[in-house]
């Protein structure tokens, strides 16, 4: 399993039913390979019923940057339906760890990883965005991230390009993101990364800032293939203060909006 699956587990509840797997269902030891029972405040914990998180603002309140539809779409819609389709996984998933159908425990892993990736990707997203004429939307109310971006890639115009840049990259379906990266003894970074599909940014070390959706339900319906004017767009209801707050905080900060959904 790699690192971002495994950092995935520890975010989504669910996922820790594979750590449950190893600890209770096989005795470790190399003379016995018995399915054991599982106890059942365990099975408890290993799955968790998550639902939409309410927006913090109205539908219409992003326009003319995102129209009223797509966010009433977007969110109605493609985020539930993610949501729809993780917690059946997780029900599955339960089902196979207490039936110790390991097949079926790892057919599952894909399937939960992308939808609870489009959980979470998508809760990141709806916090970072906010309606042009607010405070939150100027770049002046991140202070200290503002400062970061400007050491980093020496003025926010220049910021906005290389990330712009590397949101028409995408080929296909996938996300843009500012990721702030940490590790043990080392000075923390800012990156622009990119991810396929729904794959969430939950890497060691690794503090989601900044998302955009590149997915074409995000803007086809106003924009259509006029990518290039979306993504100049979204940066007029960037949300600069909840990207200061993550800039500032640890990972439990930054997801903490999937804790409420639980």
């Amino acid at each position: 399993m790699d690192s971002r699956t495994s950092v995935l587990s520890a975010i989504i509840a669910a996922l820790l039913s594979f750590i449950v797997f190893e600890r209770f269902v096989l005795d470790p030891s190399p003379s016995t390979q018995q399915p054991q029972s599982i106890p059942s405040d365990i099975l408890d914990m290993s799955v968790a019923n998550y639902s939409l998180p309410p927006l913090p603002y109205a539908y219409d309140a992003l326009e003319p940057a995102i129209s009223a539809q797509i966010m009433t779409l977007h969110h109605t819609k493609h985020h539930q339906t993610y949501i729809t389709n993780l917690n059946a996984a997780l029900t599955n998933l339960q089902t196979a760890i207490s039936g110790a159908d390991i097949a079926t425990q790892v057919s599952l892993q894909p399937v939960i990883r992308f939808n609870a990736g489009g959980h979470i990707n998508h809760s990141l997203f709806w916090q970072n965005l906010a309606p042009a004429s607010s405070s939150e939307a100027k770049f002046t109310s991140a202070p200290k991230l503002s400062k970061a971006i400007e050491a980093t890639w020496g003025s926010e115009k220049e910021f906005k390009d290389a990330f712009n840049k590397a949101l028409l990259g995408i080929q296909g379906s996938g996300w843009g993101w500012l990721v702030k990266v940490s590790g043990e003894g080392k000075e923390e970074k800012l990156r622009i990364v990119t991810t396929k599909d729904q794959d969430p940014v939950v890497g060691a070390g690794e503090v989601p800032v900044l998302g955009v959706d590149m997915w074409e339900h995000a803007y086809y319906l106003q924009y259509q293939n006029g990518k290039a004017a979306y993504v100049e767009n979204i940066w007029k209801v960037i949300n600069w203060k909840t990207t200061e707050e993550r800039f500032l905080g640890g990972r439990n900060d930054a997801f903490k909006v999937l804790k409420a959904s639980m």
